[in-house]
C-alpha cells in the first residue's frame, strides 16, 4: 500500500515520456525524409524533380492538418495513419513526374513558339504591341520567346561591375568568358527577358531579368527556360541572383569576385569560386534547396550558418562553435572568404578543390 504512490508516479512518468516521444515522431520523420531526399539526389540515386515543391507544396498543409487532428490520439492506428500520410506525401514529391500536366490550367490559345522573333514579326504582332507599351527605357533590350542573344559592350575603364539576375523557372549557367562585358544566350519557352544597365558611383550595373510570364511556365527539363551567361574577366565582379524555383550553375573561378548573393526558393544551386580577393563575401539564402559551394583548397574561409532544419557538410573545416566553421590558419590569412548560409529545409555543402 505504501508503495502505491511511487508506482503511480512511475507509471505516469512513463506515459509522459511516451507522449513526448509520440509528439516528436512526425517532425522527426519529416526531417529524416528531407535528409534522405537530399542524400539520394546528391548521389544520383533518385532524379528528384525540384519543380514538384513549387506545385505540390499543399502536401505539407495536409501533413500538418492530419497531425493536428490526431494530436491527442495516441492509439497505434492514429500513429500509423500520421506516418502513412507523411510517407505518401513525400513519395509523391520524390517520384512524381507530371511533365506537361503542370500547365493544364494555363491558357494556351493563341500561343506559338518562334525560333527567331526578329524574323517573324508578323506572327508576333500582338506581342510586339505589348512590348512597345512596356519598354519605355532606352537602355533596355527585350526578347520574347525563341532563342535570343543579349550583349553589353565592355568599356575599358570599367573597374567594378555588378550583375543582377532575377526570375525563377529558369536554368542559369555561367562558366565562360567573353570580350563583351556581359553576354547571354537564352532558350525562351514561356518567358520574356530584359537586359538593362546603369551606373552606381564607380560600379557599372548590368540587370538581366525575366520581365513577365504571360503564358505561365514549362517545367519540362527538355522544354524549359535556360540562360547561358558569359562575363568579361577584367573587372571585379559582384554577382546577385534573386530567383524562386530555379537551377543555378555558376563557375566563377575565372573571375575576380568580390561578392556573391543568392536568394532562392526551391531548386539547385552550384557555385565554384576562384581565389578570394582581400575579402570575398558569399551569402546564400534558400527555402528548400540543395546548395554546393566549391572553393580552392588554399583559400582561407569562414562559414557561418543560421538554419534550424538544414543539413551541412563542411569537409576540411574546423568547427569553432555552433554554426561557425573555419579553415586552418584562417585568422592569420591575408585574403579571406566569408560564406554565410541560411535556409529552411536545405542541404548545404562546401567543398575544397
Amino acid at each position: 500500500m505504501k508503495n502505491r504512490p511511487i508506482i503511480h508516479q512511475l507509471y505516469n512518468h512513463k506515459i509522459k515520456i511516451k507522449i513526448m516521444r509520440n509528439d516528436k515522431l512526425i517532425p522527426g520523420t519529416i526531417l529524416v525524409m528531407i535528409g534522405a531526399i537530399f542524400l539520394l539526389h546528391n548521389f544520383n540515386v533518385i532524379p528528384f524533380h525540384w519543380e514538384n515543391l513549387w506545385h505540390l507544396w499543399p502536401i505539407f498543409l495536409v501533413i500538418g492538418g492530419v497531425n493536428l487532428v490526431f494530436a491527442n490520439n495516441k492509439s497505434p492506428w492514429a500513429t500509423i495513419l500520421k506516418i502513412s500520410v507523411v510517407v505518401a506525401g513525400f513519395a509523391l514529391l520524390i517520384f512524381g513526374n507530371f511533365g506537361d500536366r503542370y500547365r493544364w490550367w494555363w491558357p494556351h490559345h493563341g500561343y506559338h513558339y518562334n525560333s527567331n522573333d526578329d524574323n517573324n514579326s508578323n506572327n508576333d504582332s500582338d506581342d510586339n504591341d505589348n512590348d512597345s507599351n512596356d519598354d519605355n527605357n532606352d537602355n533596355a533590350l527585350v526578347k520574347v520567346k525563341g532563342s535570343s542573344t543579349f550583349n553589353e559592350p565592355y568599356i575599358a575603364t570599367t573597374r567594378v561591375a555588378r550583375l543582377n539576375v532575377s526570375g525563377g523557372a529558369t536554368e542559369y549557367h555561367l562558366n565562360d568568358t567573353t570580350n563583351q562585358l556581359f553576354n547571354a544566350t537564352t532558350q525562351e519557352v514561356l518567358g520574356r527577358y530584359e537586359l538593362n544597365h546603369h551606373q552606381e558611383d564607380s560600379v557599372y550595373v548590368v540587370d538581366f531579368n525575366m520581365k513577365d510570364k504571360k503564358n505561365g511556365f514549362s517545367f519540362d527539363s527538355d522544354n524549359s527556360n535556360k540562360v547561358f551567361i558569359k562575363l568579361n574577366p577584367n573587372p571585379i565582379w559582384e554577382v546577385n541572383v534573386n530567383a524562386g524555383a530555379t537551377e543555378v550553375d555558376f563557375d566563377l573561378s575565372k573571375f575576380k569576385v568580390r561578392s556573391v548573393k543568392l536568394n532562392g526558393g526551391a531548386g539547385s544551386f552550384d557555385i565554384k569560386l576562384g581565389a578570394p580577393l582581400d575579402v570575398t563575401n558569399v551569402n546564400v539564402s534558400t527555402g528548400a534547396a540543395g546548395v554546393t559551394v566549391n572553393i580552392p583548397q588554399s583559400a582561407a574561409c569562414q562559414i557561418t550558418t543560421s538554419s534550424a532544419f538544414s543539413s551541412g557538410d563542411y569537409d576540411g573545416f574546423t568547427k569553432k562553435d555552433d554554426g561557425n566553421y573555419e579553415t586552418p590558419g584562417f585568422s592569420t590569412a591575408k585574403n579571406k572568404m566569408y560564406i554565410h548560409l541560411s535556409g529552411g529545409f536545405s542541404g548545404f555543402e562546401v567543398k575544397r578543390y
